[in-house]
């Protein structure tokens, strides 16, 4: 099942994120749009209701909680180790950003949204002017959006070592895909 297959899904986005300006634009500014998202969400009222006994104050089932739950859920079947490291990563961020919005209301979203619309636009000059490609949530919204975290994070764990046979596998199949895009010219 191409969904639920790793390598698949880090090539595909790989391909759209080979430049290091780029690569590092959005190791900064993809973990920036995913917390404020969660912020700008929370401003839905919870739309599951739960009993009290399994209510945490900061993670009420809004929009923005039931987002990182889907990312939380998404990572595990992806890449556990990974994906089980990311769930209170992602679980933290979004009970923050949902005190945030207790706590400041639309001030919280205000600076959120800014911050949002900022960091959208310092990733599409990451692929105007260094990848030279348009973005991949161009040929496929869903998947750049849900991947791009996880890929982020995985950038940086490669960093310091893990995974290498995965590394190695996907930046030979991201060279293959990168001249298949530029037809078959060499960027």
């Amino acid at each position: 099942m191409m969904a639920l297959d790793l390598e698949r899904q880090l090539v595909f986005y790989g391909a759209y994120h080979h430049n290091p300006v780029n690569v590092r634009i959005h190791m900064i500014f993809v973990p920036i749009i995913l917390i404020t998202s969660f912020q700008i969400l929370s401003n839905t009222p919870t739309l599951i209701p739960l009993p009290d006994f399994l209510q945490y104050k900061y993670l009420p089932l809004n929009a923005g909680t039931i987002q990182s739950l889907i990312y939380a859920l998404g990572y595990v079947l992806l890449e556990p180790v990974v994906g089980l490291v990311c769930v209170p990563t992602l679980l933290g961020a979004a009970a923050y950003m949902n005190y945030l919005t207790m706590t400041y209301g639309a001030t919280a979203t205000s600076w959120s949204s800014g911050i949002f619309i900022v960091s959208w636009i310092a990733q599409f000059i990451g692929h105007g002017a260094y990848e030279g490609r348009s973005p991949a949530l161009l040929d496929n919204l869903f998947q750049a959006l849900f991947l791009a975290p996880l890929f982020v994070f995985l950038e940086y764990l490669f960093m310091f070592g893990y995974r290498p046979e995965l590394q190695r596998r996907v930046e030979a199949e991201v060279q293959k895909k990168i001249a298949q895009l530029n037809g078959g010219k060499n960027k």
